[in-house]
């Protein structure tokens, strides 16, 4: 079993450094043993995300017409609407059986854009997404004081041009048996997932979801173990630049969303916070022991991240 503390924000003050500290502490022995942690009152509140659920279910109930006229371009962009079956999440999968509509850099990404599926969504998305980054610059300060470096280093490169929100719409699939899942009139193919098996890319990742399950976490010996939907709490995970940033310790954990297979549909949103494009990402000096060398070379933010997009994409 894989265990996901919740650590509450309430009292967070970046100028309290003992509340600072204490944070880190829960932080850090989260992210040490699974790389997954809940957290509760970051600063966004119920009525936002609430919001954000209801521009969700409203645009993924639109006519497939409508909908492609929002269509994703490329993965420098990564913007716009992707339909069920186009992501292998999982490169060496069959495709995941989700429709997404991302927002890449939302601040300042063209408020003209025609692919804006209308001006309440645009306005509603935006507003979210700055409450969430927001929250993750908490969170960013708790790191740099759990790692020993200075209270806006990671809050720097973190100004949004890789910051994405997205959307996601995993479809029910009907189906008279378990052995001939359908979606629409597609058989569902084997070993087919809502989101193959992956790590997130960048550095953390800020999970919104309802009642209906199907996140799974890998620990540490292989095994697949589903994560309870908590509705007042945020699922946060590091990837694969903190892991990279910490030599390790903190956690790049695969993990998978199962196919809704004869259930309702589920609905989820995600905040992907990645550093800016030019950002190094090398191993912090108060994660080497003396004489220890890093795991990892030295990489820049967007080399990573935009390799990973293509490699889902193919």
């Amino acid at each position: 079993m894989v265990y996901i503390p919740t650590i509450d924000f309430y009292g967070y003050d970046d100028s309290d450094n003992e509340v600072i500290s204490y944070l880190a502490g829960e932080v850090s022995s989260a992210l040490t043993q699974s790389g997954f942690m809940k957290i509760k009152n970051l600063g966004i509140t119920e009525s936002q995300i609430n919001k954000a659920f209801e521009l969700s279910h409203w645009f993924f109930t639109q006519p497939e017409s409508k909908k492609a006229q929002s269509a994703w371009g490329n993965a420098t962009e990564n913007f716009g609407f992707q339909g069920v079956g186009v992501e292998h999440l999982d490169p060496g999968k069959p495709a995941d059986l989700k429709e997404t509509f991302t927002m890449r850099d939302a601040l300042h990404h063209d408020p003209d854009d025609v692919r804006w599926p209308s001006l309440t969504f645009r306005d509603g998305a935006t507003e979210f997404y700055e409450a969430c980054l927001q929250g993750a610059y908490r969170i960013q300060r708790v790191f740099a004081c759990a790692l020993a470096t200075e209270p806006e280093f990671f809050v720097r490169s973190h100004r949004g041009e890789n910051v994405t929100l997205r959307f996601l719409h995993y479809p029910s699939m009907k189906s008279p048996s378990m052995k001939t899942p359908l979606l629409g009139d597609s058989l569902v193919e084997q070993g087919q997932l809502g989101a193959g098996a992956h790590t997130d890319y960048g550095m953390i990742t800020l999970l919104f979801q309802r009642d209906v399950g199907g996140l799974e976490v890998r620990d540490a010996s292989g095994s697949w173990h589903a994560v309870t939907p908590e509705n007042n709490a945020i699922i946060i995970n590091t990837g694969d630049l903190m892991e990279r940033w910490t030599n390790g310790r903190y956690r790049s954990t695969p993990h998978r969303v199962q196919p809704q297979l004869g259930k309702s549909d589920r609905y989820s949103i995600a905040m992907f916070v990645d550093p800016d494009t030019q950002t190094p990402v090398k191993v912090l000096d108060s994660c080497l022991a003396p004489g220890e060398q890093p795991r990892f070379p030295e990489v820049t933010a967007g080399e990573h991240v935009n390799e990973r997009i293509k490699a889902t994409h193919q």
